[in-house]
């Protein structure tokens, strides 16, 4: 079976395609810029050189053709024809309480989508155009979505309330929800199978460390709670979101700089975290190199984000009452051995002992940083959401066929 992964964004669309035969990505690419006649598409075949180029790509039905034209390209092709595509996956961010796990698109769902608007503006919109491409260009195909929320659906509602009047979770679903659930839920599978061990018996906290950050509380293969809540800018600093502040700050800023929602909303999301205390960059590589240079305000941001994601893992291992597993991901998370480094030489507490070694050591894939004798095995596994999606897009599939 042959899947096409979509994530649609407002103005792109990153995709890949699957042989589910061997869960072998056999070509990849993205389109940039939609809406503009200088849009950039880029495609890459496996074994194949990649191929970019520059046309006007006004909007997201026409992305998905382009994208279809060069799978099915004589030269450059991974398909002889667009039937040999069996469905087409795509990444939600956003399934409210409606959706605790994956589904087959059909009117109700789109409906559902549609009416989760308000929870994930920037987001859910984008998504919809991208099902509605696949749906003029392929008319007939099945399509199945895949939830970032979904796998935080297990939280308790200790974790997931919020202590505010509850007519506001009644009316309005104001509530934690979580996101990155497919990174944290293929990480936490990929570690339990690494260590040989039945996920149902571990304790875990999953690290997804990007530009965008999250820790998840992994109980029993559960989710029991995260760092993000009703929208991805609560929890851990970020590269450009504040993460945690005293909810007071926004009134009081907004009074003495008479700043607008958006405004401040701005501020929180794109004007804050690493980038506000560095001065510099929101790239925690740029923020390492001028660490080494000896700039303080760079030193002072790694230093307060090691911090707050340190204080979540602690958090959450009390939560949990132990931890068995820590699991780094995401682009920080599996390239910057100095923050691993930092965050687990603090947490000897645990009988955490991380293997200097292995941190250090500038290699890809799976692999272990803690030493034999810790009480907490320490892992980098690099994430594989696109996989996750591909994976629930064909057992959904498979068993739509079955009946």
């Amino acid at each position: 079976m042959n899947i096409l992964v979509i994530n649609a964004g407002s103005s792109s669309l990153k995709f890949q395609m699957y042989n589910m035969v061997n869960e072998e990505v056999v070509a990849s690419g993205r389109v940039e810029r939609i809406g503009m006649d200088t849009a950039i598409l880029s495609y890459e075949p496996v074994g194949g050189k990649e191929i970019r180029e520059v046309d006007e790509i006004l909007e997201h039905t026409m992305a998905i053709r382009k994208v279809l034209e060069l799978l099915v390209h004589k030269e450059h092709g991974v398909l002889a024809s667009i039937a040999e595509i069996d469905a087409v996956g795509h990444r939600i961010v956003h399934g409210g309480e409606s959706f605790s796990s994956s589904v087959v698109v059909d009117e109700v769902v789109k409906k559902e989508i549609k009416r989760l608007f308000d929870l994930a503006p920037l987001h859910n919109p984008a998504h919809m155009l991208g099902i509605a491409a696949v749906e003029q260009n392929m008319p007939g195909v099945s399509q199945v979505v895949v939830f970032d929320t979904a796998f935080h659906q297990t939280m308790p509602a200790t974790s997931y309330l919020y202590p505010i009047p509850l007519v506001l979770y009644k009316k309005h679903q104001v509530r934690r929800y979580g996101f990155h659930g497919t990174s944290h839920e293929y990480v936490s599978q990929r570690a339990a199978k690494l260590l040989g061990k039945p996920l149902e018996s571990l304790k875990m906290v999953t690290c997804h460390i990007g530009n965008g950050a999250s820790c998840t509380a992994i109980l029993h293969g559960k989710s029991v709670d995260t760092s993000m809540g009703m929208t991805p800018l609560e929890g851990l600093m970020m590269g450009t979101r504040s993460g945690d502040i005293d909810p007071a700050i926004v009134p009081y800023v907004m009074g003495k700089e008479e700043l607008t929602l958006n405004e401040v909303n701005s501020m929180l999301n794109k004007h804050s975290g690493l980038m506000a205390i560095s001065g510099l960059s929101s790239d925690m590589r740029e923020i390492q190199d001028a660490m080494d240079k000896g700039d303080r305000s760079a030193k002072q941001a790694f230093e307060m984000y090691e911090y707050r994601l340190r204080k979540y893992i602690g958090a959450y291992t009390a939560a949990m009452n132990g931890l068995d597993v820590l699991v780094f991901t995401a682009g920080v998370g599996e390239n910057s051995s100095l923050l691993r480094g930092a965050v687990c030489r603090n947490l000897t507490y645990l009988g955490l002992e991380l293997d200097e070694q292995a941190n250090g050591k500038r290699v890809s894939g799976d692999r272990a940083i803690s030493t034999a004798e810790s009480r907490v095995q320490v892992l980098v596994i690099p994430t594989n959401e696109e996989l996750v999606i591909a994976r629930d897009t064909y057992q959904l599939i498979a068993k739509a066929a079955e009946k």
